[in-house]
């Protein structure tokens, strides 16, 4: 195989794949991109064996078709170092040659046909849905879920959809978030429902290899694993097995209820403030509703206390409850700053729900008021 690419383009792509290719493995040859070189094109290769991405780079300068194995690592800080324009690629199965105007490596290679296929994936029953709106389903729900618990399809975040909507929904059992955007269902999807829960992992390398927001993106969801395609390639993740919590039972559901207008920005500055006396056994900020009024305060006997005021949109009795601060930062972090979102608070033992006006709800459970 011998090849030329423009460095910076080639940079791009190789970074995507290698995100995907573990540091460490018993197999050796996962630790490397695979590259296949022919018409002009360039597929970059790379797998755990749970997940898998498969890149397409057009518009190569394809001297002699073929396929090479090469090093993650290597490759990474050869092109980090370089200021080539081009770099031209050539090997076999023992040694790999990279070489610019001015520089020259040679890597050790191993056999490509060695190297675990993942295997392009055609058909027409999918899911479309924009790049933008997925990457924004992965950004609300992902932090919620629990890649260290005993129950396993906490460490996921689920996949639902309807006719017009994809719901993705990211729990740990003591916050819950869901968003949901539009989508369009071409055919008859295979193996969706509750039974497509994404790893946490392979939520993140999708977020990275998406590309621009209204670019389609299609989900293949199958009985096992799931397909990604965006316009250069694919993604494949197998599904995390068992059963996710019903979701639906957590959101409260309330006729009579304290549903507060408050701004995002302000919020999550105030919430910083009242946070800073906080430790690592005492994470608990006291959000405290009066009329016109929240105050929110911490105390830590290490540490200090903390008391921070802000006008509110509330008229009614006093309405305390207190929460960990982390899990409420985690959710204001992920909106914009000059928008609202509501809080809907009935007790101080009973779980708060927020939401926004776009279709996303996070819950969280309350801590004991009399201990922190």
């Amino acid at each position: 195989m011998k090849l030329v690419v423009n460095r910076e383009n080639f940079q791009k792509l190789f970074q995507i794949a290698a995100i995907v290719a573990p540091q460490r493995s018993p197999k050796p040859i996962l630790q490397n991109v695979k590259l296949e070189a022919f018409d002009n094109s360039l597929i970059l290769t790379a797998t755990d064996t749970e997940v898998g991405v498969r890149l397409r780079m057009s518009d190569v300068d394809v001297k002699q078709p073929g396929a090479v194995v090469i090093p993650v690592g290597r490759l990474n800080m050869i092109m980090r170092e370089s200021n080539e324009e081009t770099l031209t690629i050539e090997g076999d199965e023992s040694r790999t040659k990279v070489s610019g105007r001015s520089s020259k490596f040679e890597l050790q290679g191993q056999n490509p046909s060695e190297f675990p296929e993942v295997p392009d994936v055609s058909g027409n029953d999918c899911l479309e849905v924009k790049a933008g709106v997925l990457r924004e389903l992965i950004r609300r729900t992902l932090f919620a879920t629990d890649t260290e618990s005993s129950r396993y399809a906490l460490g996921g975040v689920l996949l639902e959809h309807d006719q017009k909507s994809l719901i993705s929904v990211g729990t740990d059992g003591r916050r819950l978030a869901k968003m949901e955007g539009p989508v369009n269902v071409v055919g008859k999807p295979d193996g969706t429902g509750t039974a497509t829960i994404v790893p946490a992992r392979a939520m993140q390398l999708i977020e990275r290899i998406l590309p621009d927001d209204e670019a389609l993106v299609q989900l293949l969801p199958r009985a096992n694993d799931l397909v990604v395609k965006v316009p250069n390639g694919l993604f494949v993740t197998r599904l995390v097995e068992g059963r996710f919590p019903k979701w639906r039972d957590v959101i409260p559901k309330r006729t009579e209820t304290n549903r507060i207008e408050l701004p995002i920005g302000p919020m999550y500055s105030a919430l910083r403030q009242a946070a800073i006396v906080s430790s690592e056994e005492s994470r608990g900020v006291d959000f405290v509703f009066s009329e016109g009024n929240l105050i929110l305060s911490n105390s830590t006997s290490e540490v200090g206390q903390s008391r921070i005021e802000m006008p509110v949109a509330y008229s009614g009795p006093e309405l305390a409850i207190m929460l960990d601060h982390r899990y409420m930062a985690d959710f204001l972090k992920v909106l914009p700053p000059d928008q609202n979102f509501t809080m809907d608070v009935a007790s101080s033992d009973q779980a708060a729900f927020c939401q926004t006006a776009d279709h996303y709800g996070y819950v969280i459970m309350p801590l004991a008021r009399d201990r922190k």
